[in-house]
């Protein structure tokens, strides 16, 4: 079996770029996307479809008499703002990028999440809820209709009870304008006179009365109540479209026939409280008073209390029972999910923290466990493709020189080298040192060098001019001043600091401890020992110490290496352009080579060498 380099097969090493940490992410971020693409789709596509009330508005005319399906639009817009999250969201968290770029990506990459989870919502909510909230509001519409029915009822009952102590007081009292007489408010014998005639008449009336409320009012709206009570909410049908059919229609049929109760109840109510407030307006005549017949005030306060209860109109609160399965259930869920969006959250909170749910939206509705679940399912996605995208990265833009950015780079450095009497490559290689993690380039002040020696002061200037082209091209930059806002030291006043402390390094303290908790015999001590006790503590020797270093090695004198100067060299993806050229052994060259030849010997035929120019 063929093995790499790294000691691996070549199938060990298709089995790891096939199943990579990498790759793994890569495909677990492709199948969120694709989910919560689908889902944003089918939301935002069943929302149009659901708050559409036109069925020609289903498709976009274009000029030309040309159109298309808002399918096909939904489908556009979709894949466009699910590919711009993404990207925003990998430009959020990519290495290398600048804060100002992250302050335009996140924010956009917020608002499309946002955008994804509204419709996203729609479409898990309908999956997972939307037949039990169908349910659950047609029963909760039957049970409203049936309270309201049964507050109908108590009000008959009253009125009956009413009535029916009316009748009693009726009789009553004509037994005793039959026996004693003077039931009328005036004073009669006993007998069957002119006042017992009117109080017969007085109590057929109310007879009259509370029969006709029995049969025309409170038996045909009884059995209406028992008949809307025994009526059975179960959907019927196959598809959406039919279930969608029998709702409205069963729906229509319980405020229909609630309405019809409520009306009859009212409609009877009122005349029949006009014809007690007429008897009660007739037996309160006075005798002596025009149009007196029989006085009774008790009967015209008890009719007047009868026509009140009998007179109060019935009052309906029938919630609102929508159907929730299909583009309709789509398009309330968002709509509710959109006015009711903080109670929303706080009832995922709370329930995420494991309390029940018991928040309400501003119709009343309460939010229940299956609304958290669709909502942390479409927050869930987001959640994973963020979460993906801190743990794998985009890596930083490549900053790799280009071949003209090597030119010019070996062309400043020639040109440095032409001018320095006696200079090489190696020479300007001995300029540049490393330090704390980074690479400098190190030469003397150009004012500091020799005026008497005409070769040092030839080298500073090259130096110098090849410092400002390394500058100029971005490659070195000055070191950093400080800045007042951030109350941090500069990067010369950090190296000078480094300067003036105690060697971390230094092994003198060292020895001196362990010669001390060893002690040996004076005639046991060796020389080395004597050296140890006597050692000095070492200065640390930081940026500027090995520049001085780096100098005296170039050959610079000792009043150049007094005032130096440093320029950091700017990292590129770990290398540095110019130590890259510094180290070329030639292949760069040989490779810019054979790219020219290669491009100069490909002719106008762009599939293979058939096309390529013909050489002598």
């Amino acid at each position: 079996m063929a093995v790499t380099q790294d000691g691996r097969s070549l199938w060990g090493r298709a089995t790891d770029y096939l199943l990579g940490r990498n790759t793994l992410i890569g495909i677990a971020s492709i199948m969120l996307l694709l989910i919560a693409g689908f889902a944003t789709w089918h939301g935002m596509r069943d929302f149009i479809i659901g708050v559409s009330t036109s069925p020609t508005g289903n498709s976009q005319e274009l000029p030309g008499g040309l159109s298309f399906s808002n399918d096909f639009l939904v489908i556009i817009v979709v894949f466009a703002l699910t590919f711009l999250m993404w990207l925003m969201l990998r430009e959020s968290f990519a290495q290398g990028r600048r804060w100002t770029e992250r302050l335009v990506t996140f924010p956009l990459y917020v608002f499309l999440a946002i955008w994804s989870i509204g419709f996203g919502y729609g479409f898990w909510w309908s999956l997972i809820a939307g037949e039990e909230a169908t349910r659950t509001g047609l029963s909760g519409l039957q049970q409203d209709a049936g309270d309201a029915a049964s507050a109908v009822a108590a009000r008959l009952d009253a009125v009956k009870v009413g009535l029916d102590g009316v009748v009693t007081w009726s009789d009553t009292q004509m037994a005793r304008e039959e026996t004693s007489g003077g039931s009328c408010g005036t004073s009669s014998g006993a007998g069957r006179g002119p006042l017992y005639a009117a109080r017969v008449g007085v109590r057929d009336q109310v007879t009259s009365l509370r029969d006709g409320v029995q049969n025309s009012w409170i038996a045909p709206v009884q059995a209406d109540i028992a008949s809307l009570q025994q009526s059975v909410a179960q959907l019927q049908g196959s598809t959406v479209a039919e279930r969608q059919q029998s709702f409205n229609a069963m729906a229509t049929n319980i405020r229909s026939r609630a309405r019809d109760i409520a009306a009859r109840s009212n409609e009877l109510g009122k005349s029949t409280a006009t014809e007690m407030r007429a008897i009660a307006a007739a037996v309160s005549v006075a005798p002596g008073q025009s149009g007196f017949s029989c006085y009774d005030p008790t009967l015209a306060q008890r009719l007047t209390q009868a026509a009140v209860q009998a007179d109060q109109p019935a009052t309906l609160n029938l919630r609102e029972a929508a159907f929730n399965e299909g583009p309709a259930g789509v398009a309330n869920a968002i709509k509710r999910l959109w006015e009711n969006i903080g109670a929303y959250l706080s009832s995922l909170i709370g329930w995420l923290a494991g309390a029940t749910p018991d928040g309400s939206t501003k119709t009343g509705e309460p939010i229940t466990g299956r609304d958290m679940i669709a909502l942390l399912a479409t927050i869930g996605i987001d959640l994973g493709l963020l979460a993906l995208a801190i743990l794998n990265p985009p890596p930083p833009e490549s900053k790799r020189p280009s071949s003209a950015v090597v030119r010019q780079i070996r062309a400043a450095i020639n040109t440095a080298v032409q001018r320095a009497p006696g200079a090489n490559i190696e020479w300007v290689r001995r300029h540049f040192i490393y330090h704390r993690g980074g690479s400098y380039l190190v030469i003397p002040n150009l004012y500091s060098c020799d005026p008497k020696n005409e070769d040092e002061c030839a080298k500073g200037l090259a130096m110098n001019q090849l410092a400002g082209v390394l500058d100029d091209m971005d490659l070195v930059r000055w070191p950093h001043r400080p800045r007042w806002w951030s109350f941090r030291k500069g990067e010369l006043d950090k190296l000078k600091a480094e300067e003036s402390a105690a060697s971390d390094t230094d092994l003198s303290d060292i020895r001196k401890k362990w010669l001390k908790d060893h002690p040996k015999p004076d005639d046991q001590k060796t020389p080395q020992d004597e050296l140890f006790e006597k050692a000095q503590p070492i200065r640390n020797h930081g940026l500027f110490s090995k520049a001085e270093s780096a100098l005296t090695i170039a050959g610079w004198s000792e009043r150049a290496r007094r005032d130096i100067e440093i320029f950091p060299l700017e990292d590129i993806e770990g290398l540095t352009p110019i130590l890259m050229v510094l180290a070329d052994d030639g292949s760069l060259e040989k490779a810019e080579a054979q790219e020219a030849a290669a491009k100069s010997r490909k002719g106008w035929w762009p599939f293979g060498r058939g096309g390529e120019a013909k050489t002598a």
